[in-house]
């Protein structure tokens, strides 16, 4: 069972239905962005931690082909 199958499994033996309703409720409005003070998590920084981190190079790009030594 996964970790969402369980959490509503402890919603509901936690709450009673019209609890559950308003909590309902509540996400659709978070999730629709009507509540701004309230975001949900983005993930995309996990997933993907390296995203727009770049650097240049300190030394400027070849102008001519390197010379290459006859052995």
């Amino acid at each position: 069972m996964d970790r969402v199958s369980r959490f509503v499994i402890w919603i509901c033996s936690k709450f009673t239905r019209e609890q559950i309703e308003r909590i309902i409720k509540d996400l659709n409005e978070i999730l629709n962005n009507r509540n701004p003070e309230i975001k949900p998590k983005d993930d995309f920084k996990e997933k993907h931690p390296n995203y727009r981190e770049f650097s240049v190079d300190p030394n400027p790009p070849l102008k001519k082909p390197l010379k290459k030594s006859q052995k």
